[in-house]
C-alpha cells in the first residue's frame, strides 16, 4: 500500500482530483447511510442540499490528495501552491507569550493545514487519533511527523506534550469536531443541536491562557492549490473563567459553524456528528 501511495504521489494534483471526485460520488451511490447522515447534517444547519452537493465530490478529492501530501519529499515545501491569509492573528497571539492553539473542522484540505502552519510558525504539536489498520497508523506516523511538525497519538503523555508546547509559548493543532470518545467531550450546541463535542482545545485555552485560533484551509478549483485562512481569535474565554467549559466549547464550536458556512461544499457532511459517543478512555 506505501508503494501505491508512492505511485500516486507522483501524479499532477488534478488528476488525483479528478479520480477522487468519481470516487467521492461512488460512495455516494453505494451508501444509503452516508447519503442519510450527509443530507440530515446540511438540513440540520439550515443549508439547502444544491449548497452542500460539491462536497460529495470535495470528499473525494481529500482521499485522493492524501498521496501527494503524505509522500512529500521533506525537502520541498508545502507552501509553492498555498495562499495564506490572517498571518497577523498568530503574530499577536505569539506576542503573548502563552501560545496558541490551531483548531479547525473536517473541512478542505485539513490534512495540509498543519504542515504548511508547520513551516509558517513551527515547531507545531498535533494530536490524532492512530488508525485502528495497522499499515495505515503505520502510513500515518511515517506522513505526519516531519520537520517542525510533532504528531502525537491522544494519550496521557500526549495530551502532556501538548501542555509543554504550550508552556514554551509555541503551538499545537487539533480538530475539534469529531465526536470524542465518553467521559472526554460534553453536549454542546452544533447547528443548533447537542452534539458531543471534544473539551481539550478549550480545556488547554483556558488552563494555559493560549490563545485559540481557527483554522481553514480549502482546496481551490481545478488543482490550482489551496487557500490557508487564519482567522480571528475567540474571545471571550476570560469573561468564561476555568469552570465554564461548556461556555468555551459553544464558542468553538460557533468558530467550526462559521468555517463551514464560509466554504459548505467542502466539509464533510457525511460525518455521523450527533452519535453517541463510545466507550474508550485515554
Amino acid at each position: 500500500m506505501i508503494f501505491l501511495f508512492r505511485f500516486l504521489s507522483h501524479w499532477p494534483l488534478r488528476a488525483l482530483h479528478g479520480v477522487g471526485a468519481a470516487l467521492g460520488w461512488l460512495v455516494w451511490c453505494l451508501s444509503p447511510a452516508y447519503r442519510a447522515h450527509f443530507r440530515a447534517n446540511v438540513a440540520q444547519a439550515g443549508l439547502a442540499f444544491e449548497v452542500a452537493r460539491p462536497a460529495i465530490a470535495e470528499a473525494g478529492r481529500f482521499v485522493a490528495e492524501l498521496p501527494k501530501l503524505w509522500m512529500r519529499p521533506p525537502s520541498v515545501s508545502c507552501l509553492g501552491n498555498v495562499r495564506v491569509e490572517g498571518q497577523e492573528h498568530v503574530e499577536r497571539a505569539l506576542a503573548l507569550g502563552r501560545g496558541l492553539v490551531f483548531f479547525g473542522p473536517h473541512c478542505g484540505s485539513f490534512e495540509l493545514g498543519p504542515q504548511a502552519l508547520a513551516e509558517l510558525y513551527g515547531p507545531i504539536t498535533a494530536i490524532y487519533r492512530p488508525a485502528r489498520k495497522t499499515w495505515l497508523a503505520r502510513l500515518e506516523r511515517i506522513a505526519r511527523d516531519r520537520a517542525n511538525l510533532t504528531v502525537v497519538p491522544a494519550s496521557l503523555s500526549g495530551i502532556r506534550l501538548l501542555h509543554k508546547t504550550l508552556k514554551a509559548n509555541q503551538a499545537v493543532a487539533l480538530l475539534t469536531d469529531q465526536v470524542p470518545p465518553e467521559g472526554l467531550g460534553v453536549w454542546a450546541p452544533f447547528f443548533g443541536k447537542p452534539a458531543y463535542t471534544m473539551t481539550l482545545a478549550a480545556r488547554l485555552a483556558l488552563q494555559s491562557g493560549a490563545t485559540l485560533l481557527p483554522v481553514s484551509c480549502e482546496r481551490l478549483a481545478r488543482g490550482q492549490g489551496y487557500f490557508l485562512k487564519i482567522w480571528p481569535a475567540v474571545q471571550g474565554l476570560e469573561a468564561a473563567g476555568k469552570s465554564d467549559l461548556l461556555q468555551a466549547v459553544t464558542q468553538i464550536n460557533r468558530a467550526i459553524e462559521a468555517i463551514v458556512l464560509s466554504q459548505p461544499g467542502q466539509y464533510l457532511w457525511g460525518y455521523a456528528r450527533y452519535k453517541t459517543p463510545r466507550e474508550d478512555a485515554l
